[in-house]
């Protein structure tokens, strides 16, 4: 599913207009980016978790020359899926 149909499919569930639906995501979005940019975490119980991991910087190397090469340490968001996610895509109540 991309945004297109995201957005197609809220509206559809809310019976809001597409406009509103396209506003809805982009405000949970950006609400849920600058949460984690302050290295907050965000939690939806049942849904998940998005949180801010730190990935180590480390050596690696180019494919094509095989080359060593450093890669930096960074921040990377990521996702947890909650209990009742996990149930739901396994077909579980």
């Amino acid at each position: 599913m991309n945004r297109k149909e995201l957005i197609d499919a809220l509206a559809t569930k809310t019976g809001s207009t597409k406009a509103d639906a396209d506003r809805n995501i982009a405000a949970l979005i950006d609400i849920i980016t600058d949460t984690l940019k302050k290295g907050d975490n965000v939690a939806l119980v049942g849904f998940g978790s998005f949180e801010v991991r730190k990935r180590a910087a480390r050596t690696g190397r180019n494919p094509q020359t095989g080359a060593e090469l450093k890669i930096k340490a960074a921040k990377v968001p990521a996702f947890k899926a909650g209990a009742s996610l996990k149930a739901a895509v396994n077909g579980k109540k």
